[in-house]
């Protein structure tokens, strides 16, 4: 399998993209072609558990690693010892027709575990194989700071510099971050939101002398290995809400980032039978502004809302360029011209035209959720269900119900355990959700973390320090 930049760049194999990160010319990886799995393939990966099926689908996109080395690294990943079960991803049915794909039951009580637990392991093969080091920038809204730390916590030749906004995250995401002691995590807490995070990863990511000098990589959505391994999940989902490969299903994707529900169209591109793909955003609704109307109007420091769903307070979806790829038919040069518009701080609008008509092919739809929506659904789901969600999935949850069909079951993804947001669901339902054990006093735990300026040039001193 050969990768192509977003922006049209040949990039190489799956190894190559893996450590690279952003794309020379400022795209993103994606594979020449989706592999296409036929009925047939979807019968027999029916009865397969998790890391079976999760072996089948990445080694399709990972054929560069031998298939006996990739099972192994795919089976140490996907272990009950790591997600609490051997279903990993177990779907949790509210009524007929409406199920939550529980996400959540990994290390950090999130998503990004999912995916990130393979990312390590996956490193620590490519890096020992190339004998190469790499030091991964990332930025964080939330869960994929912790869920990589985590996950690259004391692992060989790899160095973690972590970006947060400065005071914006949950009192837990801060404390399962700032807690680590590792010689190899590092994190460093930005004045300013998610956005001013990313946009300084891409800026010290588009500097490729700095990159190549201090090896720098990434582990947020836009390394290719974090959408591959979600894609899994969706097939799992499926699998797991239907009878028969006969049968569609709908998914409603809480999103900020756009990098899970791009592993979902990947997988409806691939032939798993999708009907919709549902987009929930919350406040911060410049995905479902676009959905609705075709105008993609990322939004500045001072216009991102601070929100009770912190993950999602995202206004620039870094993402969302590979779904436009695909809905531009591919065409590189459009995907320039309306990034070069985005990269300076402006927008693009789609409507009217024909690309814009295309987006129903895909099976998008959206809409948003506020605060006030999120206490209602998190109240409405344990009166009636007895199940408490997280203020995220909440969102998913509120939007799923917009959308619904008879006759085809709706799954929401779940983001996050509810314990990350405690304050939350204690507003919405008077009581404090569980925690698993040993955490009960996570707050409480010496931490290390250096607050920044949201500086390019400040971050890239940082590293040098640290890197020597």
């Amino acid at each position: 399998m050969n990768y192509i930049s977003t922006r049209g760049a040949r990039l190489g194999s799956f190894s190559d993209i893996l450590l690279m990160g952003l794309a020379p010319d400022g795209g993103l990886a994606l594979p020449e072609h989706y592999p296409q799995i036929d009925r047939a393939t979807l019968d027999a990966w029916r009865g397969l558990d998790y890391p079976a099926l999760a072996f089948e689908i990445i080694r399709l996109f990972a054929d560069d690693i031998p298939a006996d080395d990739l099972k192994r690294l795919v089976f140490a990943t996907y272990r009950a010892e790591v997600f609490g079960s051997a279903d990993i991803t177990p779907l949790k049915e509210l009524e007929p027709g409406l199920a939550i794909l529980e996400l959540s039951n990994g290390p950090t009580l999130a998503f990004k575990d999912v995916a990130m637990q393979f990312l390590g392991h996956v490193f620590e093969y490519v890096l020992a194989r190339r004998g190469e080091t790499l030091n991964i920038l990332g930025a964080t809204s939330g869960d994929t700071g912790s869920a990589a730390e985590y996950a690259m916590r004391g692992k060989a030749g790899i160095n973690v510099f972590m970006l947060s906004p400065h005071g914006l995250m949950s009192p837990f995401q801060q404390a399962q971050m700032y807690s680590l002691m590792d010689a190899n995590i590092h994190n460093l807490a930005v004045r300013g939101v998610f956005d001013d995070c990313q946009d300084i990863v891409k800026a010290v990511q588009n500097d490729h002398a700095f990159k190549a000098r201090h090896k720098i990589g990434t582990v947020n959505s836009i390394n290719w290995a974090r959408v591959v391994a979600q894609v899994v999940y969706y097939f799992k989902g499926y699998f797991a809400a239907t009878r028969s490969n006969d049968e569609t299903v709908s998914f409603c994707v809480p999103s900020g980032n756009f990098g899970n529900v791009c592993a979902g169209h990947i997988a409806r591109m691939m032939g798993l039978p999708v009907r919709k793909l549902v987009v929930a955003t919350n406040e911060n609704d410049v995905l479902d502004e676009f959905f609705r109307t075709g105008a993609y109007r990322p939004r500045g420091t001072a216009d991102t809302h601070i929100t009770s769903s912190p993950s999602m307070d995202i206004s620039k979806a870094s993402n969302f360029e590979r779904f436009v790829f695909d809905l531009v038919g591919r065409d590189p040069a459009r995907v320039r011209e309306l990034w070069a518009k985005v990269d300076a701080g402006g927008s693009f609008d789609l409507a009217g035209t024909d690309a814009f008509a295309r987006v129903a092919d895909f099976g998008f739809v959206s809409g948003k959720s506020s605060h006030a929506d999120r206490l209602a659904t998190i109240r409405s789901t344990w009166e009636r269900y007895g199940v408490l969600v997280d203020t995220h999935t909440a969102d998913g949850l509120k939007v799923a119900a917009e959308w619904r069909e008879t006759g085809v079951p709706m799954l929401c993804l779940e983001t996050a355990l509810p314990a990350k947001f405690e304050d939350t669901i204690r507003e919405a339902v008077n009581l404090t959700p569980p925690r698993p054990a040993g955490l009960d006093d996570i707050e409480s735990l010496p931490k290390r973390v250096t607050v920044v300026n949201a500086d390019a040039g400040e971050i890239k001193r940082y590293v040098e320090a640290r890197l020597g």
